[in-house]
């Protein structure tokens, strides 16, 4: 019998959070980002608010695990945005960070550094981001991301192809019906028209009883208990690979301490290895030791978000529409100004959140939606983002560049 493996793979994201930015800032103050201590949009607040929920009972509850375990691993990605706040507002929790990855067992995955939608509206701009992200990942952590996720994990055929012609050996996706069709996500795939790459689809259903269902007194699986999950896929037949795919504050932040999450993840590994057939392994090491089972053709766009797993989360309305074309429009005067600055602010208004927080779906995406903003409603996120474009373009016709 050949060994099951589960892939567990943590995303950690923040984003620079627009302040209360008002038409009377424009042209006066170019700070968009910077809310006072105690605003619910003050992005320092924020990271150490989930530092101390998340971040670091987390990292430390994973590295005594990979030191009980030897055959305990994870993966993660982590975005430039969040390091760079870390690095500026809580060093200690980057090196928490840090201290995991040296264990050796932890790979890091490859992304956008703002954690941008770029893919969709410039191939320059999103190489750039994904050549700063790699060189942020070998300047603070020392490695070489080897397997590519895009932002939010939106994926398609064209973005395989680019990342096979990029030399990454892997990719990740959501494993959604509509692609798989009769298929599992439990194996590893290849993508349709590329020639080395593979591809590892997120098992969303078990992904999400963990992130989403954990503490839902109402779900019929509560509670969830690590041998529960654990002889869940034990029972599985058919399998290779089990895919966790899930926010990095998943652990403490989205099911809170008091939930049981974090006696839910110290005992996973104990509960899975009871079994000698089965392990753990990083992305790339699923990669490397499965065959590919079939191959996977994905023309539509595919995300991990909301009902439809599409990019309607960030694109599904007319503001969101028109704020992000508006700033892709900027691309050529931006970094023509040669401003560091300027260009740094433009970057940071790409992150996907602000687009995000745009949403006006209802029901329970709309609850998600309200839940992840700042903002009371997403007009307010609308007209934020918006003055905060409107200075961009006062700063270049300052500079007399012709918007």
């Amino acid at each position: 019998m050949s060994k099951k493996a589960i892939v567990l793979y943590l995303h950690v994201h923040q984003p620079y959070r627009i302040r209360h930015y008002t038409i009377f800032d424009t042209a006066n103050s170019h700070d968009y980002f910077d809310a006072p201590i105690g605003d619910r949009r003050s992005n320092e607040s924020i990271v150490h608010k989930v530092a101390e929920k998340s971040y670091i009972p987390t990292n430390n509850k994973l590295i005594e695990l990979l030191e009980r375990h030897p055959e305990f691993k994870i993966s993660m990605s982590i975005t430039g945005t969040v390091l760079d706040q870390l690095q500026q507002w809580s060093p200690a929790t980057l090196h928490s960070f840090q201290r995991l990855v040296a264990t050796g067992r932890v790979e890091i995955v490859a992304e956008t550094y703002h954690h941008s939608l770029a893919f969709f509206y410039s191939l320059a701009e999103f190489e750039m981001q994904v050549q700063m992200h790699r060189e942020k990942v070998q300047e603070l952590f020392g490695q070489t991301p080897q397997v590519f996720r895009n932002t939010e994990l939106s994926y398609n055929n064209d973005l395989a192809y680019w990342a096979d012609r990029a030399g990454y050996k892997g990719i990740l996706a959501e494993g959604w019906d509509p692609v798989l069709g009769w298929r599992s996500p439990n194996f590893v795939y290849r993508p349709t028209y590329t020639n080395n790459i593979r591809l590892l689809m997120k098992n969303y259903k078990l992904s999400d009883d963990i992130a989403f269902r954990f503490s839902d007194q109402n779900w019929s699986e509560w509670p969830l208990t690590a041998d529960k999950f654990a002889n869940w896929l034990n029972d599985t037949p058919e399998a290779t690979n089990f895919n966790l795919f899930m926010d990095y504050e998943t652990f403490g932040e989205h099911q809170w301490g008091d939930s049981g999450i974090f006696g839910f993840l110290e005992h996973l590994p104990s509960e899975w290895l009871k079994n000698p057939e089965n392990t753990f392994m990083t992305v790339s090491e699923a990669i490397d030791s499965f065959d590919a089972r079939d191959h996977v053709d994905t023309p539509q766009t595919t995300t991990w978000a909301d009902t439809e797993r599409d990019l309607s989360a960030w694109l599904g309305n007319p503001m969101q529409h028109e704020a992000i074309n508006a700033l892709y429009d900027l691309q050529t005067p931006i970094i023509k100004s040669g401003d560091l600055a300027l260009i740094d602010d433009w970057r940071k208004l790409q992150t996907s959140d602000h687009f995000y927080y745009m949403c006006t779906k209802w029901f329970s995406d709309g609850d998600i939606h309200a839940y992840f903003s700042p903002y009371e409603t997403p007009y307010e996120a609308y007209t934020n983002f918006l003055n905060a474009y409107h200075d961009l373009k006062f700063r270049l016709t300052e500079k007399g560049i012709e918007v």
